[in-house]
């Protein structure tokens, strides 16, 4: 069954491609590819479902006893097998290449890498592609372990070695993948990684080294590689298996920023990557300049100190320099390094490119970026001058601060006792004075002892309205002395003021309280009365008795204002005028209430209580 399905589904598809492949419409083509994927998935699942015919397989292909030619198909057919598995399911595909792992597949692959047979190297790599698209993590597992660290080395050399017409880039995809840092995860990770930093990287390096001969480099960096053996002697190394290194290179600086930089810093590999740019190939020197603008974009201080110190960019600018005014990928690439440096503002650079190539790059100035790359240089030396003389300035700032502090220091340290002396004759002095008979002092008000020096004072009003004197310290004593006299003359007059307002809102207030009662309670007679004319004659004593009450509770308080008012001071004449108005509306409220025209319409309903152009609410505040 598995041989008839073989050959239906080969002359299924001999027919589509070749007789009618010019005849068939769509509908027909589609047809025939259903019927080639159902033949091609009913053969493998028949193929891995029987255990004695795998375990064969593996079997021959051990067998010392086989030939090299029979090897050889066998991988052949081995590719085959995991090609056509993508007709299967995925969890059957996944399941299909776990039992070839397990069978030891990639000990088969290993041995074709090693063949001499170029084809045969080939198919192997074909194969970790397949496993690597279809779980990367079942290669990478087995690269990790002990037996599967030579399959590293054979990728790296793999990747070197020139295969003539046939050379592909299958091994850089297949170090990609296994170097993925976005996609490895923990020790595994980490594992990878530092078997091809320790024992593979230095290979790569030796290549660029000995494809580019320079009197500059002494030696190789092959110590880096010292299990794996010195790189021979390859000056006829194809470019593209350089440009193949470079294109690794960039990607591990990307995705292994901190190992790359601690091999670099040590052992001066970005100066042996710029060998390429004296190549003969354009692509190799743009593939360099590439390197280049990969490690900057990394934005590592320490990396760009390494440039600048190295002088490493000499090779790119001399590249660009000889390049001329030729209009290609070269020069386009040297212009983007330029802009992204300037963009950036990467002021080290700048400055380093500017003071070293100038001369040099000066006959590109017409180039917007050349000439934009030389303004931010002046800009950069513009700042670099303001920001000296700031930081100048702010020295000289500090400096003085620290001495007006000092200053300041020294001023309260010495004045302190001379502010206790004061306080203290000043609290004798206030209590030593005289008091009157009103408990009122002969000179000024009772004043609190702690009115006087630099202490809270009760009310707040006061601590609002004073200023202390300002901080530094005068060269006598008598200055010092004769302004804090005048501050305290200053405080003792508003702190009087405020007392005598106090007292005389007090007054207000007690003389308004009694005069709005005592209109309160005629208004309330009256309109009792008003309301019940019958007993007109029985109210009428009341509202006259009530009145005169009111009278004379209004002429009590006048007489207890004029009081008050004489044992003000003669400058208080505008406190007298508010009281002479307060007093007159009482009398006014009085002489209304007991006018004889009230008092004789009382008991007419045609006369109004209240005269007619009266309002209650005039009424009840005495207008």
């Amino acid at each position: 069954m598995v041989i008839s399905k073989i050959h239906q589904a080969y002359r299924v598809g001999y027919l589509k491609d070749v007789v009618l492949a010019r005849v068939l419409d769509e509908a027909t083509v589609a047809s025939l590819n259903s019927m080639i994927h159902s033949n091609n998935a009913i053969v493998i699942s028949l193929l891995k479902d029987d255990s004695t015919f795998i375990q064969e397989l593996f079997a021959r292909l051990r067998s010392p006893t086989t030939s090299a030619e029979s090897k050889k198909n066998l991988v052949y057919f081995l590719r085959e097998f995991c090609s056509l598995s993508k007709s299967l399911q995925m969890v059957q595909q996944l399941q299909l290449f776990r039992d070839l792992i397990n069978e030891g597949i990639f000990d088969i692959i290993s041995d074709a890498l090693q063949s001499q047979d170029k084809k045969l190297v080939l198919t192997g790599t074909d194969i970790l592609i397949l496993f690597l698209n279809q779980d990367p993590t079942l290669l990478r597992s087995h690269v990790v372990r002990q037996e599967g660290i030579p399959l590293l080395g054979l990728l790296v050399k793999g990747m070197i070695t020139d295969f003539g017409e046939d050379m592909h880039c299958q091994f850089l995809e297949i170090l990609r993948s296994l170097l993925d840092s976005f996609s490895l995860t923990g020790a595994q990770r980490d594992t990878i990684i530092d078997i091809f930093y320790d024992k593979h990287l230095g290979q790569l390096i030796d290549v660029i080294i000995l494809s580019c001969p320079s009197e500059d480099v002494g030696q190789s960096t092959s110590n880096l590689a010292s299990s794996a053996g010195r790189v021979e002697s390859q000056n006829s190394t194809k470019p593209e298996i350089l440009l193949n290194i470079c294109e690794l290179l960039c990607f591990c600086v990307v995705h292994h920023p901190y190992r790359i930089k601690c091999n670099f810093l040590l052992n001066n590999v970005i100066d042996k990557i710029l060998l390429l740019t004296r190549r003969r190939e354009k692509y190799l020197v743009v593939a360099a300049v590439r390197f280049v603008r990969t490690i900057l974009s990394r934005r590592d201080e320490h990396l760009v100190n390494h440039f600048v110190k190295k002088n490493l960019l000499k090779p790119v600018i001399d590249a660009f320099v000889a390049n001329g005014n030729r209009y290609n990928v070269l020069n386009s690439a040297v212009l983007e390094l330029f802009e992204y440096i300037r963009k950036e503002n990467v002021k080290l650079l700048v400055r380093y490119i500017v003071d070293s190539f100038w001369n040099q790059l000066v006959k590109f100035e017409y180039l917007a970026s050349v000439q934009s790359l030389k303004v931010k240089y002046e800009q950069c030396l513009e700042n670099c001058g303001t920001k000296a003389n700031v930081n100048v300035s702010d020295s000289r700032k500090r400096i003085d601060e620290r001495a007006l502090e000092k200053e300041e220091e020294d001023y309260f340290n010495e004045d302190s006792d001379e502010d206790d002396t004061s306080s203290e004759s000043r609290t004798r002095k206030v209590q030593s004075q005289p008091v009157s008979s009103d408990g009122v002092a002969a000179s000024c008000p009772s004043l609190s002892p702690r009115s006087g020096g630099l202490v809270d004072y009760e009310d707040d009003e006061d601590d609002e309205d004073y200023r202390p004197p300002p901080k530094k310290h005068t060269e006598t004593s008598e200055d010092d002395e004769g302004t804090l006299e005048t501050l305290r003359l200053k405080r003792k007059l508003i702190s009087r003021e405020h007392e005598n307002e106090v007292a005389y809102k007090k007054q207000r207030l007690g003389k308004s309280s009694k005069a709005r009662d005592s209109v309160f309670a005629a208004l309330c007679s009256t309109l009792s009365q008003a309301v019940l004319p019958s007993k007109k004659t029985a109210n009428a004593m009341p509202l006259s008795s009530q009145s005169a009450e009111g009278t004379k509770a209004l002429g009590e308080g006048n007489h207890t204002e004029k009081e008050s008012s004489s044992s003000r001071s003669s400058g208080k004449s505008s406190s007298e005028e508010d009281s002479h108005r307060e007093k007159e509306p009482p009398r006014n409220c009085s002489d209304c209430l007991h006018s004889p025209s009230d008092n004789r319409q009382l008991s007419g309903d045609d006369c109004p209580l209240v005269p007619p152009k009266s309002s209650p609410e005039m009424t009840v505040n005495g207008s």
